[in-house]
This record gives structure tokens, sequence and C-alpha cells, in this order.
């Protein structure tokens, strides 16, 4: 193995890789305001439309924003939910083969590695390595 000299040394610790990792958050803004701008204003022209009082278009908005609100919150709760609840079967059924069909699952650890072109007197070691870590073998599984 090449030895890695000073100025790699200080290359590789000066190199720090920020990722945005608010993507689902942003995402759920987004969608929310734009939802929730377009059906009041949608509401306000219809109303506007028919004649209707100031007064009635304004209560008729702020039911509409509330409704929304909670429409929109109840929707994003039960998509988490039901995320968590498929990630925890998920994450039961990698342990429960991990547990009682080992060689199958290494098998499928050296397939997924063959995939990105990995020989298998390279993979063998890291299928060897992640069967003696169960912990990071069934996180590896899980990504």
């Amino acid at each position: 193995m090449a030895s890695v000299n000073e100025s790699e040394k200080y290359l590789l610790n000066k190199h720090k890789e920020h990722h945005f990792t608010a993507g689902e958050i942003v995402r759920d803004i987004i969608i929310g305001v734009s939802d929730g701008l377009t059906v009041p204003f949608a509401l306000a022209a219809g109303l506007s439309g028919a004649n209707a009082s100031s007064s009635i278009i304004l209560t008729a908005g702020i039911a509409e924003v509330a409704a929304g609100a909670i429409s929109m919150g109840l929707g994003g709760y039960l998509a988490a939910k039901s995320e968590a609840d498929h990630y925890a079967r998920e994450l039961q059924r990698e342990q429960d083969e991990i547990d009682t069909i080992p060689d199958t699952e290494a098998a499928e650890v050296a397939e997924i590695l063959a995939e990105y072109g990995v020989e298998p007197h390279e993979y063998g070691p890291v299928v060897n390595a992640l069967r003696k870590n169960p912990k990071a073998w069934l996180d590896f599984m899980m990504k």
C-alpha cells in the first residue's frame, strides 16, 4: 500500500463534504405552501364572482387555511408513520434473515458488491468482516 505524504494528509484532513440533508423538509414546505396558497385564492376568487360579502370571503378563506393546515399535517404524519412502520418491518426481516439464513444473506452481499464491479477475491474479505459484525451487516443490508 502506498504511503501518504504530509501534503496528502493535509488535503485529506482539510477536505470536508457538506451535503444538504433537509431535502424532505424543504419538499414538504414547498408542497404545503403551494397547496396552502392556491386553494384559498381559488376559493376567494369563486366567492368574489358570486358577489359574496367581504366578511364571508374572509371567513371562508380563514376556514380553508385552517382545514388545509389540518389536512396537510395529518397527511404528513400518516406518510411519515407509514414509512417508519415499513422501515421497522424491513429491519426485522433483514435481522431474521441474518439470523436464520446467513449464507444466503452473505451471498446477497457478494452479489451487491459484484454489481459494482468488485471481484470475488476483493469482496470476500468484506463479506467475512460483515459476518463477524452483525450490527454493521444489518446496517449494510438496510442501506
